[in-house]
């Protein structure tokens, strides 16, 4: 168990290189689209116009429900008793008969003994006591519960006899909460579904503008093209803005690969001859020896910047990743300066691509032969180990070298940078692992470097998991 932490992978380094960073640990943020940020704060916006606005009607309601109320009330009463007051006892029994039948108005005399709750519990109430009071005259009371019995009571003089008349408040005042209710909540659906339709035209020419941006970024300049004819002028604009940019660095990137062709071309066949003619005019053994490795070092230098500025788009397909790691050991058994040991599944799948794959292991081993060398054997001894974690597949290639000084790790991926002596005893361009990186990052993985505890410096990679064939 200890052996195979050591030649594989920690817990904490397979944690860290599945966050994708530099080892660094940040707090995540919750994240919000665009779409559901505008959605919520227009919803609230709506939401709060539309309670002002019902708080509003109701204020300007109030008033004129308190008048149209005591207006009937009063009314009411005052037909009642004129009539009451200008018929005899039979036609008066009469009267009263019918009232309470068809208008389910009663008419009952005031006892002194009565007990009765005063209409003053709201604001409502109070408003229309206040108004019925004024206009009736001193004496009227109005009531909400007379003996037990709920109703709108309202008691009168009429002579030298006092009476109650109860009346079914909902008939002079149907009450409207209901009706403000419906309407409440008819207004607050309007209001999320223009809401959500507001957001989505908002987020809309946002999100096609996002993936355009994603194919630019990917060397998919032809999925890029964004409608130049849309209704808005400021995102119409905008679209071709983004399609002339787009525009000039699909032509940008024309012009560099063939720039990449002519220099290839107009550098390595004059270095050719340049070899050539060494081997055969140089008498000096040695000094002819010499020679033909700086032009191999030129050569090799004039591959590193073209693998370094080769285009970014490539397609992924799957690979069988033991296959890729064989084919980089196959070139590389010869040296007898590397020992190389292997342990991960056979039928491993990642996505990526075979080229791109290739040069990621083979620069991470040429690395390591050239720096990792264990001082005391001078022998570099490197650990290739994988596993599946999830949707991706980590892979660990490390050497027993002297490892790198900590403030230098997060510059080694950087073009043209070099470390300490310890690990830049050989000539090179500086575009090793800088190359491992940038390829990487066109297959949609990542890597980080670190150094082990034990000594040595460790590749922890990150690709992409792709089912069996």
């Amino acid at each position: 168990m200890s052996d195979y932490r050591e030649r594989g992978f920690e817990d904490s380094d397979l944690q860290r290189v599945t966050r994708g960073g530099r080892g660094k640990r940040s707090r995540r943020r919750p994240r919000l689209s665009l779409f559901w940020r505008t959605f919520f704060l227009l919803s609230l916006l709506l939401f709060a116009s539309i309670v002002t606005w019902l708080q509003t009607l109701r204020s300007l309601d109030f008033e004129p429900r308190v008048m149209q109320t005591a207006r009937q009330i009063s009314s009411l009463v005052n037909l009642s008793r004129t009539a009451l007051m200008h018929s005899d006892a039979i036609a008066r029994l009469a009267l009263v008969k019918s009232m309470a039948d068809q208008e389910e108005v009663r008419i009952l005399p005031r006892e002194p003994g009565d007990v009765f709750e005063a209409l003053d519990s709201d604001a409502l109430g109070r408003e229309i006591s206040k108004e019925v009071l004024a206009r009736l005259g001193p004496g009227t009371v109005v009531a909400r519960q007379v003996n037990g019995q709920v109703g709108l009571w309202v008691g009168f003089a009429m002579g030298r006899d006092n009476y109650w008349m109860r009346l079914d408040i909902q008939q002079l005042s149907p009450d409207s909460s209901k009706s403000w209710l419906i309407w409440f909540v008819t207004a607050v659906l309007i209001s999320l579904a223009g809401a959500a339709l507001i957001a989505h035209l908002i987020n809309q020419p946002l999100k096609e503008l996002s993936f355009a941006a994603s194919r630019v970024r990917d060397g998919d300049f032809e999925a890029s093209h964004l409608d130049e004819k849309v209704a808005t002028s400021e995102i119409r604009e905008v679209n071709i803005g983004f399609n002339r940019m787009a525009q000039k660095l699909s032509k940008l990137e024309q012009d560099r690969a063939l720039m990449l062709a002519g220099i290839s071309h107009d550098l390595r066949t004059p270095l050719a001859r340049l070899r050539l003619e060494t081997e055969m005019s140089v008498a000096d053994a040695g000094a002819r020896a010499h020679m033909s490795a700086d032009i191999a070092q030129l050569d090799a230098i004039i591959g590193k910047f073209l693998d370094y500025a080769r285009p970014d788009h490539i397609e992924l397909k799957p690979q069988l990743l033991s296959e890729v790691v064989g084919s980089c050991l196959y070139a590389v058994k010869a040296y007898p300066d590397l020992r190389v040991t292997v342990d991960m599944p056979e039928d491993l799948m990642v996505m990526g691509d075979t080229v791109e794959l290739t040069r990621v292991v083979s620069n991470l081993l040429e690395n390591a032969r050239r720096y990792g060398k264990t001082p005391r054997t001078g022998i570099a001894v490197v650990d290739i180990a994988a596993k599946v974690r999830g949707d991706y597949v980590l892979l660990k290639i490390r050497d027993h070298g002297m490892g790198v000084a900590p403030e230098s790790l997060a510059n080694l991926t950087k073009p043209f940078f070099r470390g300490d002596a310890a690990r830049t005893a050989a000539m090179g361009a500086g575009l090793g692992l800088a190359i491992v990186e940038r390829n990487l990052q066109r297959m949609g993985g990542a890597m980080e470097l670190v150094n082990t505890q034990s000594g040595g410096l460790s590749a922890h990679i990150k690709l992409k998991k792709a089912k069996h064939l």
